[in-house]
């Protein structure tokens, strides 16, 4: 459910978009301006309530949940000491990787070699860095932006070039559903600039098509890879024969 303090910062949203002040309100629900005043700074809101304010302000009670649900704060990016903390702990790097996959705590502990009580200890840690809530039943709420990301030059990243890329790099890309390419060129700053563009395409499609398939079920799904990378470079071998 969401979060009471959220809830309440959206209806005093629409109260001020309304123009309607506290002895409006007041006046509309049968209650005493400071009555008003204390139910909307002390949180304690029953559903009874909540459905008043919702027809006061002309909106189903799902539409005030859904409203205050996409309006809460989401978390963009980490510290770089929380980082440093799921790269020390590859269990718990696993978990909030699934985590931001939107994994269940089912699917993560079906998966891979985790107790439910591992899980859960470590969903507890995402908890507390501000990543995910642990719901009834271990139902997994995430609380991330959806531009969330790791930070440019951070232990996460890092962790992935030292250890992911190589691993990456191992297949030879010949199986039914690998490729890779490789392509040289000589290029202006304009075409180089243009190549950054397309690059930034692909990486923001692969992005997009993610999203789309989060409702398909986890067995229809494969984790996949991307790897775009460009410099200005000539093979090792030319560069030693250059002049100076």
């Amino acid at each position: 459910m969401t979060q009471i303090p959220q809830l309440i910062v959206t209806i005093k949203q629409h109260l001020k978009s309304a123009g309607m002040t506290y002895r409006d309100v007041a006046q509309a629900l049968g209650l005493s301006e400071p009555s008003v005043k204390r139910l909307l700074s002390n949180g304690r809101l029953t559903l009874e309530r909540l459905a008043q304010f919702s027809d006061l302000l002309g909106l189903t009670m799902a539409e005030l949940f859904q409203e205050a649900e996409l309006s809460a704060p989401r978390l963009q990016m980490l510290t770089r000491e929380q980082e440093a903390q799921l790269v020390s702990n590859e269990k718990l790097l696993l978990v909030a990787v699934c985590t931001l996959n939107h994994w269940s705590t089912d699917d993560i502990i079906s998966a891979y070699h985790l107790s439910k009580a591992e899980c859960i200890k470590h969903l507890l840690v995402l908890e507390r860095m501000g990543i995910a809530n642990l719901k009834p039943e271990n139902r997994i709420r995430l609380l991330v932006a959806r531009d969330f990301d790791w930070l440019p030059d951070g232990p996460i990243r890092k962790f992935f070039l030292q250890q992911g890329l190589p691993d990456f790099m191992e297949s030879r890309f010949d199986a039914p559903n690998e490729s890779m390419d490789f392509a040289h060129g000589m290029l202006t700053k304009s075409a180089y600039a243009q190549l950054q563009v397309e690059m930034h395409r692909l990486h923001s499609k692969l992005a997009t098509l993610h999203n789309e398939s989060l409702i398909a079920p986890l067995s229809e799904k494969s984790g996949t890879a991307l790897l775009l990378a460009i410099r200005v470079w000539e093979p090792k071998a030319f560069r030693k024969l250059k002049r100076v």
